[in-house]
């Protein structure tokens, strides 16, 4: 089973315009979840809850059309309401003051008056306008715990120079972080983009298996039965396809 209810939302083909480009949509949601990476860091968010927000923002433009509501307005809203569901709450006013230094950079903290409040309720009735669409469902399970598991049984599967000497753990976690700017969260199973992104970090490096042509299943089959070679594909596909985008956005 490759998908986990939500068909193509969010990526895959239906992500790629004409001659295979980015369609604009994905485009679009590309920089918002920059933004939301970006703020997240500036807010302290950890990876968790940062995860969360892409997710939140990306299941409500499954269901919404994107021209109906600003994006980044969305994208605030989502920051706000992670902080809740991972109990790492955070202020409103961080939140917009934060937003509001990414548009304007160098500029001062918003004073209390009532363009603030006016950002502050927009942000708290958009909250609940995401909650009413994805029907109070905006928990997730995401990659990151699989993900530690199978990077510290394939540290002891390979010898201790292979590890060493070349950056695969960190090149995963990348990998994985940078898999929110689209939607892979809700087209595939967690332990199958785990896997995927570390199948692609061993791949980057070269480095193999020990054992791997006399084993009687690959090993990335050994971390997830139901796990097919093309499943894999699709998602580095899809990795490759963000790739794409960052190099062509400014």
């Amino acid at each position: 089973m490759e998908a986990v209810g939500l068909g193509t939302c969010g990526g895959g083909d239906a992500a790629r315009g004409a001659e295979g480009r980015p369609a604009p949509e994905a485009r679009v949601h590309f920089r918002v979840t920059r933004f939301i990476m970006e703020a997240g860091v500036k807010l302290g968010m950890q990876s968790i809850p940062v995860a969360t927000a892409c997710a939140i923002y990306h299941k409500f433009f499954c269901e919404i059309d994107l021209d109906a509501y600003d994006p980044y307005l969305v994208a605030m809203s989502s920051l706000y309401l992670a902080g809740k569901v991972e109990e790492q709450h955070l202020r409103t006013r961080d939140i917009i003051n934060v937003s509001n230094r990414y548009f304007h950079p160098g500029s001062e903290p918003l004073e209390l008056d009532s363009r603030f409040w006016e950002l502050r309720d927009s942000i708290v009735q958009c909250e609940l306008l995401v909650l009413r669409v994805l029907r109070f469902q905006v928990s997730f399970q995401h990659p990151h715990k699989y993900l530690l598991h199978y990077l510290l049984s394939l540290k002891n599967w390979l010898n201790r120079h292979s590890w060493q000497r070349t950056p695969v753990s960190i090149t995963a976690w990348a990998l994985l972080r940078d898999s929110y700017h689209g939607g892979l969260c809700l087209r595939f199973r967690a332990q199958h983009i785990a896997v995927a992104v570390l199948h692609l970090a061993l791949q980057a490096y070269g480095v193999e298996v020990p054992a791997e042509a006399e084993a009687e299943k690959p090993w990335w089959q050994v971390f997830s039965e139901d796990l097919t070679k093309p499943i894999i594909d699709n998602i580095v596909s899809d990795l490759i396809q963000i790739y794409t985008m960052d190099t062509e956005i400014p």
